[in-house]
């Protein structure tokens, strides 16, 4: 029997060798730029090693990613990817299904609806989309090799890799020893470089850190 379609997917055959906190960066760098994720769930007990649940908050966005990254190579092992039998508890209390009683249900949509009419005028900048490429950033001529900079601490190779060999011609990730918030990433071409650069620009690896990019001084 097939599962629905739902908001969480569930990954297994992933490498049980990783660290969880690198586990969940990485599935966030490399799942997140097919929609806004709610949680990640990845447990160490012998039960659940191997495995991960993604919750999006867009069901086209859990579709996407399923089909886009099943079998991806994530850290040399294929991914197996599929719906999660039951919604996360998460989604369920966004929507309501959680708890039984009707007056409860209002109490949680409150709850979870409040925050966003308590914040302030969008001078914060909270409501700036995920892509921000208003923001020019000063660029060097075509070059196959990118740099990037405004990375967050606990970027490494691998999510970076993730992120870029979704790209035609990818080669490689070079990060700098001793600093952790720039890189170079290497193309075979300029033009395939510089798509990857327009696609990327502006993607958050974390929340506070919109990365930067633009092509190696020559």
């Amino acid at each position: 029997m097939d599962i629905r379609p739902n908001h969480t997917i569930y990954i297994n055959n992933i490498n049980d060798k990783v660290k969880k906190e690198e586990l969940k960066r990485s599935l966030y760098a490399l799942f997140s730029q097919f929609g806004q994720i709610v949680d990640i769930v990845a447990m160490k007990t012998m039960k659940m090693r191997g495995q991960a649940f993604v919750v999006f908050k867009e069901l086209a966005a859990a579709t996407n990613a399923l089909r886009q990254l099943q079998g991806f190579p994530f850290y040399n092992k294929p991914m197996r990817i599929q719906y999660a039998k039951t919604d996360s508890e998460v989604i369920a209390k966004v929507k309501g299904t959680y708890g039984d009683k009707e007056k409860k249900k209002d109490k949680k949509k409150k709850a979870l609806e409040l925050p966003s009419s308590l914040t302030k005028k969008p001078a914060v900048g909270s409501a700036a989309p995920v892509h921000s490429p208003a923001v020019q950033v000063p660029d060097n001529p075509p070059n196959y090799i990118l740099f990037l900079n405004n990375l967050p601490e606990e970027t490494n190779e691998m999510m970076l890799s993730m992120l870029f060999n979704q790209f035609p011609g990818f080669k490689e990730v070079r990060l700098v020893p001793g600093k952790h918030d720039i890189a170079f990433v290497e193309f075979e071409s300029d033009t395939q470089a510089g798509v990857a650069k327009d696609a990327l620009q502006g993607f958050r690896i974390t929340a506070t850190c919109a990365m930067k990019i633009t092509y190696a001084k020559k």
